[in-house]
């Protein structure tokens, strides 16, 4: 029976899927944004979330268990410091997969994965100032027009005097 079995096995033998994922993940730690195959995507998020949770509790036990994952030490640095700070609030959800479109060789859907916290594009907040509406912009104009009309009636009155 397959009980429990539903994952994506990728074409490829445990250990080279093993291999493959505990690469991406240092690449994808290092780099916070790297550009796969869709399914290899959605496969690396379902790998490294449990790691990213795991890496709030800086713990020897926690580094020990991540670094049997990803065998990269830098990565681990990199992981237990700057990113776990930077998720330290955040209960879940930290890697986002947008679809590109497909690559031109096979046409395999490509799309890239990356750290949410890290994108600096969509991190960015709108201001916090009042909200336009139409009637905002229509009510511009007419201030501008109001405050132009007492210049425009001033300017004959100075031509007048200098004649």
């Amino acid at each position: 029976m397959r009980h429990n079995k539903k994952f994506n096995h990728l074409g490829r033998t445990a250990s080279h899927r093993a291999a493959m994922l505990s690469n991406m993940a240092s690449s994808l730690i290092m780099h916070k944004r790297i550009t796969t195959t869709l399914a290899k995507a959605k496969a690396l998020k379902k790998y490294v979330e449990p790691l990213i949770t795991r890496s709030k509790d800086d713990s020897t036990n926690s580094r020990r268990v991540v670094f049997s994952y990803l065998q990269n030490k830098e990565a681990l640095k990199e992981l237990f410091g700057v990113v776990a700070a930077k998720v330290a609030d955040r209960p879940g959800g930290y890697t986002r997969v947008i679809k590109l479109g497909t690559r031109q060789g096979d046409a395999a859907p490509i799309a890239f994965i990356e750290l949410v916290d890290f994108d600096e594009n969509m991190a960015k907040t709108p201001k916090t100032g009042a909200k336009k509406t139409r009637r905002s912009r229509k009510a511009a104009p007419k201030a501008e027009g109001a405050a132009e009309a007492p210049a425009a009636t001033e300017a004959p009155a100075e031509e007048a005097k200098a004649e």
